[in-house]
């Protein structure tokens, strides 16, 4: 066989695994842990209270990684970001979003841990396409 047949069976097999990693995508949306994390995302989103606290504690962070790159940052500083995290994850959407991300990250990496096997590599980890030392 050639250089050129084998580069034609590759080339005919990409379409393939695409078309598997296509119809994996939309059956994850069809997981309850998928159909969970959206509803919880849109409710989140929906929730003005969440919102503002949202907006609250991304200021706060700001300003906190702001006062850390001059060497101004505190200990009350981390103190008064922590509380406000924990009062952003104390409200009830929020902490229904915050479970329902954790659910899909587990069965994400379930998924992750399936793929990569055969490969005996870390596929989310290469595909990811961060540096590798």
């Amino acid at each position: 066989m050639s250089i050129e047949s084998t580069d034609a069976v590759e080339n005919a097999e990409a379409p393939a695994v695409t078309d598997l990693a296509r119809d994996l995508g939309e059956a994850i949306t069809d997981l309850p842990e998928y159909e969970a994390y959206e509803d919880s995302r849109t409710r989140v989103e929906n929730d003005p209270e969440a919102q503002r606290r949202i907006d609250e504690f991304e200021e706060l962070r700001q300003e906190f990684m702001l006062a850390r790159q001059t060497g101004e940052a505190t200990q009350e500083d981390l103190r008064e970001l922590q509380q406000a995290q924990q009062e952003l994850h104390e409200i009830p959407s929020m902490a229904d979003y915050l479970e329902a991300q954790a659910e899909l990250d587990a069965r994400l990496e379930a998924i992750n841990e399936a793929i990569s096997e055969p490969l005996s590599m870390d596929f989310g980890e290469q595909a990811g396409g961060c540096c590798q030392d």
